[in-house]
């Protein structure tokens, strides 16, 4: 599943950051596989999705969502 498809308040584990141009500066700000996520919110027409990765907060727009597979971690 991708991250856009994520439930808001469900911590997700990254298990792969596609190849798209937008690779190399998310496995910069710390998107690598193995590393936990959740998602905290949706803006209301779905352009971007707010997560926590690491401690910190950042917004998404939806064709970076599109790139990050994630699993749910139970």
């Amino acid at each position: 599943m991708t991250l856009t498809d994520a439930k808001i308040n469900t911590v997700y584990k990254i298990s792969e950051v596609k190849g798209t141009a937008l690779k190399r500066r998310l496995l910069d700000m710390g998107f690598t596989p193995d590393s936990r996520i959740k998602a905290m919110g949706l803006a209301p027409l779905g352009g971007t999705v707010l997560v926590n990765i690491r401690g910190i907060l950042i917004a998404l727009r939806k064709n970076a969502t599109d790139s990050i597979l994630v699993e749910e971690i139970k």
